[in-house]
């Protein structure tokens, strides 16, 4: 719901010398590069602007979506890695940190020794399975394996193969304390409609899903294997079958859920909630929000009503599922099979390196960061982000000001919300001290479940502190930007502060159009459809008029309704109200950016460049920055499980800008023309 999610994508590190940003496929300053010139704007503006690139570029072999977020992503890291590769040997100023981001990396690239040990690590994990007897020790099993790994609300991710998932965040009602949230899990596949759909293609996932179950317990070399996937397969559709959608999921106000510890055994039968939470070191806590209490219910009835030895397999596939990683290559090879290619479409496994790279920022993100921002990210560039977020924060505040239907009162809140919004860019100011993490070289397997352990102790000791507005939850080298609602704070990472989102070589105008949309789409998360539901102190409350937030739903369901029409195939249309937060944001950054940059002329109008007026450029800058390819599978799981649009839909968001028609003459009979009746205006 707040994220810009820009994909990651790799290229060999071996290859960093030579290789440029120009070389991954950035276009420089030069607006024509990528253009499709016999495309008429105004009937498909993404493929004007990005048509010949479009053409020319073949996904790599080992990435299932592929542009222009994912070629940065890919000169990170190569960065990354080269620093990475650097404390491994000891080329940089050796200190804790440095040796445990080059012990960690080295571990998991140590493939002879994984090889080696072969099962044997997970082997504790399988036997402590085979112990369990009973339902209290299923609950203790099922609590050890709770993590931090999910964050809906931020959208860090919205997805754990654990039976629940947990994090550890502001209160909605209370933003001045930490509590955990709760939220529905244990599914390997993406969502439940991977389990639930009932049209051929889901049909023949599932089939080779339940394949792949028996593929991966034969190589653990657990008998009966077919007949066990069947019923982990069943079992997972049972669980499936109590999720809630990723539409209700993202309804604030519906999964605001405060329960008491008591509130449990009474609310939710099935599990032994104490053995849970003793067991996940949660049992002293008092309050908790369960973000999907009728999924919880549901899976907390399945815990007593399925076979213990159905429960029982289940834990292993998880567990292997969840170790495959640092396990044989013939585990990761299965893997791949599966995730990869069925469920992405990719037709290469990533190379080693960079699974290397992607598990050590992981476990280390923060340690890594430093060194990357110290390197990659320099304070003039820092500087020019900050001018830019202020510029952006002013044009927003005079579009409030502006808005005829915004009442004076709830104008007065918006301001102040404004006022207070706490942006942090690059990098935290204070950074995240690992000295209690212990990496030993050569323990690949070890290292990871040390640090999992280490993030979810790390979140635990929250509970009681003072809320930290100042927390990252991104690394700098993270192509992404993000809005924390509940802290009503935003982080820009150095990461996607760099060409071609932010580029100091280019026009002014550029930088508007691609990284400015971005920051002006994370401040208008602030006053969207969940933003209008946090006030300026982040408690959750709905601090709009309600005549202002009717008029705001109405219009936002136009925007929904106008999405819902995109159809990437013909069996499946954009989800406009999952996606109608980013859509929104999207709409926002891109008005509030045009704004903004128009006042920065002071009157002047700039030359034109390559031919192209400066609103041209600020329009083909950000569909530009949603130049993106897909493999069939990749965009129909984007489809299904995401709540942004696919990057060609949102460069069509155009079509609700006027200045875009005026840049572009974009004229009535045109395919993406929109009477100005029909333009959606929120902002």
């Amino acid at each position: 719901m707040r994220f810009i999610r820009l994909s990651a994508g790799t290229s060999r590190f071996v290859a960093f010398c030579a290789l440029t940003i120009t070389g991954l496929g950035y276009a420089g300053t030069n607006p024509v590069e990528g253009i499709d010139p016999a495309v008429v704007p105004g009937d498909d503006f993404f493929t004007y602007a990005n048509g010949a690139w479009l053409k020319a570029t073949e996904i790599p072999a080992d990435r299932s979506v592929y542009g222009t977020g994912s070629i940065v992503a890919e000169l990170n890291l190569q960065r990354v890695a080269k620093l990475i590769e650097q404390a491994a040997q000891g080329s940089v100023p050796i200190d804790a940190q440095s040796r445990a981001i080059g012990d960690f990396y080295s571990s998991y690239m140590d493939e002879a020794a994984i090889e080696k040990r072969g099962i044997a690590p997970l082997e504790g994990t399988l036997r402590r399975i085979a112990a369990i007897t009973n339902r209290k020790m299923l609950a203790r099993a099922i609590g050890e394996s709770l993590r931090s790994d999910v964050d809906v609300l931020n959208n860090t991710e919205v997805h754990t193969p654990n039976l629940f998932g947990v994090w550890i965040a502001a209160d909605l009602n209370d933003p001045t304390r930490y509590v955990p949230f709760l939220v529905q899990g244990g599914l390997v596949m993406p969502d439940r409609d991977y389990y639930v759909d009932p049209s051929p293609g889901m049909a023949e996932i599932r089939k080779q899903y339940e394949a792949h179950i028996a593929a991966l317990l034969r190589l653990a070399r657990i008998p009966d294997a077919d007949a066990k996937a069947t019923r982990i397969a069943d079992l997972e559709h049972r669980i499936a079958e109590k999720h809630w959608s990723r539409a209700d999921t993202e309804q604030v106000a519906k999964a605001n859920n405060p329960w008491k510890r008591a509130d449990f055994e009474r609310r939710a039968p099935g599990l032994d909630w104490e053995a849970f939470f003793t067991a996940a070191h949660l049992n002293q806590v008092p309050d908790f929000i369960v973000w999907q209490p009728s999924a919880l219910q549901g899976l907390s009835a399945l815990v007593a009503s399925e076979e213990l030895d159905t429960w029982k397999d289940w834990l292993r596939l998880h567990a292997l599922e969840h170790a495959a990683d640092t396990l044989p290559k013939a585990f990761v090879d299965e893997e791949f099979s599966f995730h990869g290619k069925v469920l992405t479409g990719a037709v290469e496994l990533r190379p080693r390196w960079k699974r290397a790279v992607d598990a050590t920022n992981a476990a280390l993100g923060e340690a890594v960061g430093r060194l990357y921002a110290a390197k990659y990210f320099p304070p003039s560039e820092k500087a020019r982000a900050e001018a830019m977020v202020r510029t952006l924060i002013t044009a927003f505040g005079a579009r409030i000001d502006r808005l005829e239907w915004m009442s004076p009162q709830t104008r007065v809140k918006a301001k102040a919300k404004l006022s207070t919004l706490k942006v942090s860019v690059g990098y935290p100011d204070k950074w995240r001290d690992y000295s209690g993490l212990k990496i030993v070289r050569g323990d690949a397997f070890g290292n990871a479940e040390r640090s999992e352990l280490f993030e979810y102790r790390r979140n635990l000791a929250k509970l009681g502190q003072p809320v930290d507005r100042s927390e990252w939850v991104m690394t700098p080298q993270t192509v992404d930007a993000v809005n924390l609602p509940v802290l009503n704070a935003m982080n820009f990472p150095a990461g996607i502060l760099q060409p071609p989102f932010f580029d100091p070589n280019r026009p002014l105008v550029m930088d508007y159009g691609s990284a400015g949309a971005i920051i002006g789409h994370e401040i208008s998360h602030s006053f969207d459809d969940q933003g209008a539901l946090f006030d300026a102190t982040g408690r959750f409350v709905r601090w709009w008029a309600p005549e202002d937030f009717s008029h705001f739903a109405a219009a936002s369901a136009r925007l929904a309704d106008q999405f819902s029409q995109y159809k990437p195939f013909p069996d499946l249309a954009v989800n406009g109200k999952q996606t109608l937060s980013e859509n929104i944001a999207d709409l926002a950054g891109i008005s509030v950016a045009h704004d903004a940059y128009r006042q920065s002329l002071n009157g002047t109008e700039p030359p034109p460049v390559s031919g192209f007026t400066a609103d041209q450029l600020f329009f083909l800058s950000y569909a530009q920055s949603w130049r993106t390819k897909y493999r069939e599978p990749a965009l129909r799981k984007r489809v299904i499980t995401d709540g942004h649009a696919p990057g060609q839909y949102r460069a069509t968001t155009v079509r609700n800008v006027d200045a875009w028609y005026a840049a572009f003459d974009v004229k009535p009979g045109r395919s993406l023309y929109l009477a100005p009746v029909d333009r959606v205006r929120i902002w």
